[in-house]
């Protein structure tokens, strides 16, 4: 019996020579994805950065699995998606990283325990 497992990725890197007018099209397009309290994991990925504080992005994905031994090829390909959607629209980048949780692993807290009684 196969379970559907949701699998969240979040990449880490930072913005690398870019021009002062990247900085600036970043920068003003910068409040909507400065809030934090707004983050979401999506599919095509969730951007998230304050560039006039300092130089890091982060963006997250969440994708569907079947079976655990695909979650390798999820990281991967969040991963090449970060990296893509900044080579598309000519934004250095480097230090990529990732952290892939599965959700079916993560502990139930309280509320949720008791909402299984």
């Amino acid at each position: 019996m196969s379970t559907s497992r949701t699998i969240r990725v979040t990449v880490r890197g930072s913005f690398d020579n870019l021009s002062e007018q990247q900085k600036a099209e970043l920068i003003a397009a910068g409040a909507e994805h400065a809030d934090i309290l707004a983050v979401r994991y999506t599919a095509d990925g969730h951007l998230t950065y304050d560039l006039a504080a300092r130089p890091f992005f982060t963006m997250r994905f969440a994708e569907q699995v079947d079976d655990e031994r695909e979650i390798p090829t999820v990281t991967a390909r969040a991963e090449a998606k970060a990296a893509a959607w900044m080579t598309a629209r000519g934004y250095g980048f480097k230090r990529i990283t990732s952290q892939t949780v599965d959700l079916s692993e993560v502990p139930l807290g309280k509320a949720a325990r008791k909402r299984q009684l």
